[in-house]
């Protein structure tokens, strides 16, 4: 299903306050039942956004999200920290793309990971695990998680399906943090968001005076309150919160500058160029759904067009198209009130028809 996308000329008025988009995402929030930030824009920056509804309920119930409000990135995690950086040690010739883990790397050598290739890993086709369950089958500390992911079975012969699962960004944390010479947080922050500005984007958990701004998520029982700057993913939390599959923090006004950037990459950036291009193609090799490597083919658009997504189960999602020149993001904190999900699906995909076709 595709629908014709508008005109460069026709976003500023799309993104206007008051303009089609900003009642799009104000009526769609109230029927998802959660507040919700947008914003819409180019190579250039933002055209136009803005937010609706309170941040959540009982004492969140008086406060409002804006481009400054932090968000539990979830799995958007895996573009904003984990895919640049593996993007780095590519340009720089540490990460072969197509070289079987184990014929390079020591920590896969005899494991079954040692099969798959990081291009694989990128693409969700590398055959591992669909689950996690870290906590039931490896216990709780973080190395012999990492462990226990690098010798697990796999699922099926690298390269034969595409099947979303953390394990693949589980492992490719393992593996850029050990090329990399660090910790992914440190390494994100480096080659990533300090060069792009992105003074608000960090890993969890944040101190008193930003978990204020931070959109909470859901009731923990063990917490005995609602997450708020603490990392939602479970499997995140287990390895000390700092992780590819999720737990980076970010606002509206620092993804803007994210997303901007892939439309026009600064030139000292060092995972820009020919990674952006390679990765927001087709890697998957006519297998479905289509991806590219960590990005997804918008559902509801034709590859042709070219339209990539990634979604963060709390709520998040933001969307970029380099045909079109243009990039678009929506943040909620959804998880804070249920785990139902049709209803926020129905509004990404009205959001993504309005700006991208």
């Amino acid at each position: 299903m595709s629908h014709r996308a508008p005109g460069a000329d026709r976003l500023p008025v799309l993104a206007a306050s008051g303009g089609e988009l900003d009642r799009l995402v104000g009526e769609g929030a109230r029927t998802v039942g959660a507040g919700a930030v947008w914003a819409v824009g180019d190579a250039g920056g933002t055209l136009g956004g803005g937010s609706h509804g309170v941040l959540g309920q009982g004492p969140y119930a008086r406060l409002r999200p804006g481009p400054d409000t932090l968000y539990d990135l979830a799995s958007l995690t895996k573009v904003v920290a984990l895919w640049p950086c593996a993007g780095v040690l590519w340009r720089s010739g540490r990460l072969p793309p197509d070289e079987p883990l184990g014929r390079w790397w020591k920590p896969a050598a005899g494991h079954p990971a040692g099969a798959v290739t990081a291009r694989q890993l990128l693409a969700h086709t590398a055959g591992m695990l669909p689950y996690t369950r870290f906590e039931r089958l490896y216990g709780r500390d973080p190395e012999a998680i990492r462990s226990g992911v690098v010798a697990a079975p796999l699922h099926r012969p690298p390269g034969t399906a595409v099947e979303y699962t953390d394990r693949a960004a589980v492992l490719l944390t393992h593996l850029v943090e050990d090329l990399g010479g660090g910790p992914l947080d440190e390494l994100a922050e480096r080659w990533v968001w300090r060069p792009l500005g992105m003074a608000d984007t960090r890993y969890g958990p944040l101190g008193a005076a930003l978990a204020a701004r931070t959109a909470p998520t859901e009731y923990e029982e063990r917490a005995g309150t609602h997450l708020c700057g603490v990392v939602h993913d479970p499997s995140a939390r287990l390895l000390g919160g700092v992780c590819g599959n999720a737990g980076a923090f970010s606002t509206a006004r620092d993804l803007a500058r994210f997303l901007a950037a892939l439309l026009a990459p600064p030139p000292e950036l060092p995972w820009g160029g020919g990674w952006i291009e390679e990765s927001l193609r087709e890697q998957t090799g006519g297998l479905t759904p289509a991806r590219g490597l960590s990005w997804l083919y918008a559902p509801g658009t034709d590859p042709a067009e070219g339209t990539f997504v990634h979604y963060g189960f709390t709520g998040t999602g933001f969307w970029v198209s380099r045909r079109l020149g243009r990039w678009a993001l929506l943040l909620t904190n959804k998880v804070h009130y249920d785990r139902g999900i049709q209803q926020l699906t129905d509004l990404r995909n009205a959001f993504r028809q309005a700006v991208f076709g």
